[in-house]
């Protein structure tokens, strides 16, 4: 492997909010007009580099593009609880778009590898500023009141695309990181424990029964 570490990322959100286009401006850096809907679940990777405490370390990302439409979701939620960060996008220029945030975070409380996974809020879209129908104040509070990161980003302009990923990655590092004094890595669902937890290191003394 010439990686220190594989992330994996997941673009939620619903269909036509520009998940796929999103991702293919992070990773080749091309937009494409053309709206073609994803069937189930793609993904697109891309290699990079991320500092931390003086050190570099070589990052492999997976980021994985789900279908938006209702009857993919059962397909699209086994993948949930592998990934360990999430973009969340909706189309600022679509109000039921936005108001399916909460349906969203939700399925994320069930299905991701704790209640409170790392997320990122995307409201896409933002170079149609004449069509906007959602108003950046009002966007910042449903990403306040969930605990979420917000950016307004562009999928055909790249505006704040490489910063909403790079957001995204340092909340993941960060838990990463601090996994190692508590047992809370991605793929464990539950509260974070401390290395003192009577089930991690046993009571004292134990004798075998046998």
């Amino acid at each position: 492997m010439d990686y220190d570490y594989l992330i994996k990322f997941l673009a939620l959100g619903d269909s036509g909010v520009g998940k796929t286009s999103f991702l293919y401006q992070y990773t080749d850096g091309l937009f494409n007009s053309r709206f073609i809907s994803t069937v189930g679940i793609d993904f697109r990777e891309k290699r990079m580099i991320y500092q931390s405490k003086g050190r570099n370390h070589r990052i492999h990302l997976q980021l994985w593009d789900t279908a938006g439409q209702e009857r993919f979701r059962s397909l699209t939620t086994a993948f949930y609880r592998d990934a360990m960060g999430f973009l969340l996008l909706f189309d600022l220029t679509n109000e039921q778009s936005f108001l399916e945030i909460r349906n969203w975070i939700e399925q994320l409380r069930l299905h991701a590898y704790c209640e409170c996974p790392d997320v990122v809020l995307c409201g896409n879209k933002a170079d149609l500023e004449e069509k906007r129908v959602i108003t950046e104040w009002r966007a910042r509070e449903v990403a306040e009141k969930h605990g979420l990161s917000y950016l307004e980003t562009s999928a055909a302009t790249g505006q704040n695309v490489n910063r909403a990923v790079e957001t995204l990655l340092e909340k993941v590092m960060i838990r990463m990181e601090s996994a190692v004094d508590k047992a809370m890595l991605p793929g464990r669902r539950g509260r974070p424990r401390d290395i003192t937890d009577s089930q991690l290191i046993g009571p004292p003394n134990q004798k075998c029964s046998c």
